[in-house]
């Protein structure tokens, strides 16, 4: 009876110092948000889809989930990063009270913008706001599309390390009003915003450089948000976007503190 009862202990210490080993090495979990109208998701494989992007975060080291439910400090309490890409349906003020609670505890957070106003009460809680109208450029014009450029004036950060521009497919402009907020990328000063909705570009039109990637900290968090959704997409998500695409993985799993219960 002894003897059994010690191979118990022995197995039952066993099987206790493999759960907390498993646990210890838990993979840093990615989240991204799938319940708010997303149209380009990320576990298809379509052109316009983000299952590269989240193939990126596999490969850096990530376990990559989907929510379609509303977000709440339990469900957000699991990840370590958070995804909100192409929303369309603005999220609710007890959901921001839990996005901005899990980014203030250390989590990390990357927003992509493919309409702006869903998003509006969310950024200015993080001190950001966007323009009302999407971006016209006049430089590094891409097959003659205005609203599709070369963003190649870039701040010095670790998302931008090894390139020297991205290409953005369709963007609104960013305001950092907040001094936790900076802005690392942007515009020409000869683009513009249509304001009287012409089509072209008059002396009432807002025309100078324009923020399109601000980042920033909140709390033991930190957060980038982009003005284009696009820009991951799999069917542009080559050279230096893909690049961007790898820089952003890593720089978000430095940022991501928090830790599943």
């Amino acid at each position: 009876m002894h003897h059994r009862t010690t191979r118990l202990v022995a197995l039952f210490s066993l099987m206790l110092l493999f759960a907390t080993t498993a646990q210890t090495h838990a993979l840093p979990t990615v989240l991204f948000d799938q319940g708010h109208g997303q149209k380009f998701v990320m576990d298809k494989d379509g052109d316009l889809h983000l299952s590269r992007l989240a193939g990126l975060f596999r490969d850096a080291g990530f376990s990559v989930t989907a929510a379609g439910a509303p977000f709440t400090a339990e469900l957000l309490a699991g990840a370590n990063v958070l995804i909100l890409a192409g929303t369309f349906r603005p999220y609710t003020t007890e959901e921001i009270d839990a996005i901005t609670t899990f980014v203030a505890r250390g989590g990390s957070l990357c927003i992509m913008l493919h309409i702006a106003s869903p998003l509006v009460p969310l950024l200015d809680r993080f001190g950001v706001v966007t323009s009302g109208s999407a971006i016209h450029e006049q430089e590094g014009v891409i097959n003659g599309n205005p609203l599709a450029f070369r963003v190649t004036r870039l701040s010095d950060h670790p998302l931008f390390q090894g390139i020297q521009q991205f290409t953005l497919y369709s963007g609104w402009a960013l305001l950092d009003d907040h001094p936790e907020v900076r802005v690392i990328a942007r515009t020409s000063p000869g683009a513009w915003i249509d304001l009287n909705g012409n089509r072209r570009a008059d002396p009432e039109d807002a025309q100078q450089s324009f923020a399109v990637a601000v980042a920033g900290r909140s709390g033991s968090g930190r957060f980038v948000v982009f003005g284009d959704d696009g820009i991951f997409q799999n069917r542009v998500l080559v050279g230096d976007n893909l690049a961007l695409g790898r820089n952003l993985a890593a720089w978000l799993a430095a940022g991501a503190t928090q830790s599943a219960p």
